[in-house]
């Protein structure tokens, strides 16, 4: 079995687990794989079942992270489309798509090796933005430009104009995605398996705008009618702007990536130990 390793950037958090890590794999026959940026990042040498400075490749059985919802997504884009699963432990703020928390790694990488998990399909949003392609997992936001005037954003679903609304920016979210950015502007919360995505705008400047769930069939189509170009991120990082008169479109992709999932660790159980009871 093969492994490749993905880490956040703060190694001093996550040096325990890593030796705890590479423990496990040594009893358990598994090779570890690091690229480059890993293995300086923990000052790694090679040695029985460690590859350090490896080109990270499809042709492994397993994703592991050591890191927060960005370095899971980060595994999660990357292995998208080839059926390898990402397994995470959570070293971030709130972990949402991690399934191990740290002071459960003896038996969480134990279970890894072991394939005892379940694996989760998430969907994603294929995009078209200005300069290309791109796809998604949790979300794409719209924002303006910090000290420009406020942004003015429309957007249509299947060739009908649906809003047009004044704001600070706008963002588009799958279900993976509804617990981030999108719940943050107090758009709805999509339970994983449902089928569609969610707009929902950013400080709207109106007393009638409102969050919209669109059906997974839908395109939508998004045009930036602001003085400025307004700034776009995926997945929390910055990738590019949209200048005025462009816009990006989206679709939802319904099977995109694999995570992996200790059994038991459900949805609705997750939510209610991340964000506590909904009141």
């Amino acid at each position: 079995m093969r492994a490749t390793v993905l880490t956040h950037g703060r190694p001093q958090q996550t040096a325990a687990a890593l030796k705890a890590l590479i423990a496990v794999a040594g009893r358990s026959g598994v090779v570890l794989r690091f690229d480059p940026e890993e293995t300086r990042k923990h000052g790694l040498s090679p040695g029985e079942g460690i590859e350090c400075d490896a080109e990270i490749v499809d042709d492994v059985d397993l994703c592991l992270v050591l890191g927060g919802d960005g370095t899971i997504l980060r595994g999660l884009r990357r292995y998208a489309s080839t059926g390898v699963p990402t397994f995470a432990v959570n070293f971030g703020e709130v972990g949402f798509l991690a399934t191990v928390d740290p002071d459960e790694i003896d038996g969480g990488f134990e279970r890894a090796f072991a394939g005892d998990f379940d694996v989760l399909t998430l969907p994603a949003l294929a995009l078209e933005l200005p300069d290309g392609a791109a796809a998604a997992i949790n979300d794409v936001s719209i924002h303006r430009k910090v000290g420009r005037r406020v942004a003015r954003l429309a957007y249509e679903l299947e060739g009908v104009e649906v809003g047009s609304v004044r704001c600070d920016g706008l963002v588009v979210a799958t279900p993976a995605g509804s617990t981030g950015y999108n719940l943050a502007n107090g758009g709805p919360v999509l339970a994983w398996g449902v089928e569609g995505y969610v707009v929902s705008f950013i400080a709207p400047h109106s007393l009638t705008a409102r969050t919209l769930v669109v059906a997974p069939g839908d395109r939508l189509t998004i045009h930036n009618r602001s003085y400025d170009p307004v700034d776009i991120s995926i997945d929390g990082v910055t990738a590019g702007e949209v200048a005025t008169g462009e816009t990006i479109s989206a679709q939802f992709v319904g099977q995109a990536t694999k995570l992996a999932q200790i059994s038991g660790s459900s949805f609705y159980r997750r939510l209610r130990e991340k964000f506590g009871l909904l009141a």
